[in-house]
């Protein structure tokens, strides 16, 4: 009779529109909840912060569905399901970008349609057979409505109720932010690291600062004017660091060939799985005697992770906090290396087997200056020597070789691989190792990519030696990014044989940066570093002074190089010093940091972020359109057409095949 009289309630409360409306509110408030404390990684350290993720998804959700309020009759109930539906969306998509980048999807992001098609086998295995339970409560909504089970009230609310809704609504989460503040203060102006917004906020508030965000990155070149830049050039000239005299010059006239080793982290190096070295190359060039090996140099990547490396080593600025500068500001003016280099007779070029347009990258060459872009169009990319992103790596040099060897000397290379890329398929008639045994398919699979990569790279050197360009190169092989997220710390836990740390983790950041120089004596070298140290480093290696040059990074080889290594996120990585998730720790024993030094951590703190908030400023608003260096010719971008350059030659795939099979001859016919 209880239970009766209960239900009969229950559907009386269901039947009014408000009834409906707050069983909507619960659900989504429900569902993301528990979404962000089983689908994010949000660091969660006191009973404060547990309250505040619980509570963050009330207010938002009753604003977010509240905006039915103003539709009238039965157009409500629809606003609501469809604004529903999309914070459920939304809340998918951000839990599946976040178990490959660990990160959340930021407005810039969704600007990058280009790559979705050469993505999709990436994101098919994100998929989670639980992933249905992000819809399953709007289902149950649905059907309520579509089978009647819920009478549509006709009748609205007044506007005196809506808008007190409304008010309740943004009373939660300002009394969310108040106490947000109270645990971190400065939460919206520091805004480096995302997670932080999230635990904090909430993910659909985030959403909103992050439409602010980027919102304010976008008006900053309309507003910017030559003034603008005298803070840039006084920070960049106090923070330049002389060349040293006993590497100055050593590899000036030859030529470069930048080596992009996609997703290699440094653990990996002498790294031995069953009883064999996994990349024993990349391990020979440790000990070579004209190849210096960096053993703390870190990739400093954040959302454009590939396309973000390309832009720090190019420029010495920092990649953007949201979204990728290549696909959002590919029209910007810069001082590159290609257009530098240009003005001392050095002709440019990228190798890529996959689409030009992928990361915007046949547009974002131009405003740097290449000379040449081998894209997809230029290969023979038959299916079975396909990756999940183009053309694999063994393939890619040989069919490179050409088109190398045809460039004028000296020249400017870059060549970017694409075999050990995310989620690490690999054919198992190529593999030449046995996957790992952690049950963690992505970690597994990870050292067999990284061995075929490894043998690639073996390949093209002995191809570069045959072709005589291996005395007169200049050889920089460096990590873009991580390969193995966070996400999969107990996986990697077997492999290391050790509990990962925060701060461990921080130091699987780092990255291999090997550099070669014929004639120049290497070894290895414990500096600490990040890629934004590239171009200066390169650049005094080639007898090119950077002081007149607004560049983030310095010298890796100067005796007065800049040691700090900021992360996109606000985070640092010192030889004394370390910040990780907002915690100071001593970098030699990996403790937490003693107070006694705290003011000498917070000072590299406030560096840190000095650095990422000036390059901002220049990428930004665009300031190196106001600031041309001394004898520094600006890019012409119309002077590039990369399409045209190829249907005026020759069939290039023809002229490569034949010429392949020239090399390809018996030597003693």
């Amino acid at each position: 009779m209880i239970l009766n009289t209960l239900l009969h309630k229950s559907q009386d409360i269901l039947n009014k529109y408000i009834g409906f409306f707050f069983l909507a509110v619960f659900l989504l408030w429900m569902k993301t909840y528990i979404t962000q404390i089983t689908q994010f990684n949000l660091g969660i350290e006191s009973a404060l912060q547990q309250f505040l993720l619980f509570i963050n998804p009330l207010g938002s959700s009753l604003l977010f569905l509240g905006v039915a309020f103003f539709f009238k009759g039965r157009r409500k109930y629809i606003a609501l399901m469809v604004m529903y539906f999309l914070l459920s969306f939304l809340l998918f998509a951000n839990a599946v970008y976040y178990r490959f980048f660990n990160d959340f999807i930021t407005l810039p992001t969704l600007t990058q349609t280009q790559n979705f098609g050469d993505v999709s086998g990436s994101i098919s295995s994100l998929l989670q057979p639980t992933d249905i339970f992000f819809f399953l409560d709007f289902i149950v909504l649905a059907g309520l409505l579509i089978f009647k089970a819920v009478k549509i009230e006709i009748k609205d609310m007044t506007r005196r109720r809506s808008a007190a809704l409304i008010y309740a609504s943004l009373a939660i989460s300002f009394a969310n932010l108040g106490l947000a503040e109270t645990d971190r203060p400065e939460l919206l102006t520091r805004g480096f690291d995302r997670n932080y917004i999230v635990k904090y906020l909430g993910m659909y508030n985030y959403t909103i600062y992050d439409a602010v965000q980027s919102t304010k990155a976008s008006a900053q070149r309309v507003m910017a004017d030559s003034s603008d830049t005298t803070e840039v050039i006084n920070f960049t000239k106090s923070n330049y660091a002389e060349p040293n005299p006993k590497y100055f010059g050593k590899g000036e006239g030859m030529n470069v060939i930048y080596l992009h080793l996609e997703s290699i982290q440094t653990f990996l190096m002498n790294y031995e799985l069953h009883g064999e070295e996994v990349t024993p190359f990349l391990n020979s060039l440790i000990e070579e005697e004209n190849t210096t090996y960096f053993d703390n140099f870190f990739h400093q990547t954040a959302q454009g992770k590939t396309a973000d490396a390309e832009f720090i080593l190019e420029n010495s600025l920092y990649g953007l906090p949201q979204g990728s500068a290549f696909t959002t500001k590919g029209m910007n003016t810069y001082n590159a290396a290609p257009a530098i280099l240009k003005d001392k007779g050095y002709t440019s070029a990228v190798f890529h087997g996959n689409s030009g347009s992928f990361w915007n990258r046949n547009e974002i060459y131009k405003s740097f200056g290449y000379d040449n872009f081998f894209d997809a169009d230029y290969y023979d990319l038959k299916p079975e020597n396909m990756a999940d992103y183009g053309l694999m790596d063994k393939p890619f040099f040989e069919q490179s070789m050409p088109y190398l060897k045809s460039l004028k000397q000296p020249f400017y290379s870059k060549f970017i691989t694409v075999s050990h890329h995310y989620p690490y398929h690999m054919d198992q008639e190529l593999a030449t190792i046995e996957p790992h045994t952690t049950g963690d398919k992505s970690v597994d699979n990870y050292f067999q990519t990284a061995r075929y990569a490894d043998e690639a790279l073996k390949q093209f050197f002995e191809q570069l030696k045959a072709s005589g360009l291996y005395e007169n190169s200049v050889i920089v092989m460096y990590g873009d990014h991580y390969g193995i997220s966070k996400n999969h710390n107990k996986a990697m836990e077997q492999v290391l044989g050790k509990e990962i740390s925060a701060f461990d983790n921080a130091g699987l950041q780092r990255v291999p940066l090997f550099i070669r120089v014929p004639g120049m004596e290497g070894g290895v070298n414990h500096e600490f570093g990040g890629q934004i140290d590239l171009m200066p480093t390169l650049m005094h290696l080639l007898g090119i002074d950077t002081k007149q040059y607004l560049q983030f990074g310095t010298d890796l080889l100067s005796e007065n190089h800049d040691d700090l290594v900021p992360f996109r996120n606000g985070d640092f990585m010192s030889p004394t010093i370390s910040s990780v998730d907002g915690k100071f720790y001593d970098s030699t024993t990996g403790e937490l940091l003693d107070e006694s030094r705290f003011e000498e951590a917070k000072k590299l703190q406030e560096s840190a972020e000095q650095k990422l908030a000036l390059s901002d400023k220049v990428v930004n608003g665009d300031l190196l359109r106001f600031y041309t260096p001394e004898n520094f010719e600006p890019v012409d971008r119309s002077k590039y057409d990369y399409k045209a350059a190829e249907s005026n030659g020759v069939n290039k795939k023809n002229e490569l095949n034949e010429e392949t099979a020239e090399a390809d001859k018996p030597t003693n016919e």
